[in-house]
């Protein structure tokens, strides 16, 4: 209740993660007169949130986040962010309207991917009543868009890495595994896992430095929305420290899915990449294959 009147479900929540985005969500929000609440996940959230109305809360705390929902009117909630850390069983506090799926949610902790795992967060958030929507509807202008973001565009070499390090990306996804892959010459030379773009692309670096792959031949990174991905939480997304790593593995450029994926500090990461180079591009796979 506010001054004896029941509240109207309608605010905004941001339960954020790691990184930039979680801000940008926020910022976007207030920007068109939303008063966002945010639930900052507990050694992840990385923003000052003194600013916002807000509260820490764990990554697995399903019943005071629940609860959160409805003391402060959220009717809408975006995931944002990235979580290193996934809860362990015994982490997980749910309300006693929920405890009957506890046993799937821990079968999801325990054999699912990060895919199936967002899904089930979907699907608690929403048995609360609260409508989950994806950080593109709240900023849209984050999205890529298809060709080149800057002044470089991909050679004929950079082209046919990126139908390579693509096709690998899509096989990836089906499998819930992560989504994105480097080519160099054509040929595929590292897949994202758990360890994420960054450490994927510090692997590639160190193969560079040891002679396991071409010094000569550049090569690109590739990131694309996984097959089944609901496109509400966790879309690829690249920002400068991708274009730093990129760059120090001796990349000629990075290909995100255009209208799918983010691209955070877009102005600064073009103007860097123009200056070193590198391309930044927006790509429409060919799906096709993947829907047999």
């Amino acid at each position: 209740m506010a001054d004896g009147r029941p509240l109207v479900r309608d605010r905004l929540a941001i339960i954020a993660g790691g990184g930039l985005l979680p801000r940008y969500v926020a910022d976007a929000a207030r920007a068109h007169g939303e008063d966002p609440y945010i639930l900052a996940l507990r050694d992840e959230s990385g923003p000052d949130w003194s600013g916002f109305d807000h509260q820490v809360t764990s990554i697995g705390d399903y019943a005071g986040i629940g609860a959160a929902f409805r003391a402060k009117g959220i009717g809408r909630a975006v995931l944002s962010g990235s979580v290193r850390r996934r809860p362990e069983w015994r982490d997980i506090h749910a309300p006693l309207k929920a405890l009957a799926a506890v046993p799937s949610i821990i079968r999801t902790l325990l054999k699912g991917g990060d895919d199936a795992v967002l899904k089930m967060v979907i699907r608690l958030i929403e048995a609360e009543g609260v409508r989950v929507v994806g950080a593109h509807e709240i900023v849209p202008d984050l999205l890529g868009s298809e060709g080149p973001l800057g002044a470089v565009a991909p050679d004929a070499a950079a082209e046919a890495d990126i139908a390579a390090a693509g096709a690998a990306a899509l096989a990836l996804g089906r499998l819930d595994v992560g989504q994105g892959a480097v080519a160099l010459g054509g040929r595929v030379v590292a897949l994202e896992g758990a360890e994420g773009t960054d450490a994927m692309l510090e692997r590639v670096a160190g193969l560079r430095a040891a002679g396991r792959i071409s010094a000569r031949r550049k090569g690109v990174l590739v990131k694309l929305c996984k097959p089944e991905q609901d496109l509400r939480a966790d879309l690829p997304s690249i920002g400068m420290e991708t274009l730093h790593r990129a760059r120090a593995a001796g990349l000629a450029g990075i290909a995100v899915e255009a209208g799918r994926s983010l691209v955070l500090e877009r102005a600064a990461l073009v103007a860097e990449a123009d200056a070193h180079g590198l391309f930044v591009t927006g790509i429409v796979p060919d799906r096709t294959e993947m829907q047999r």
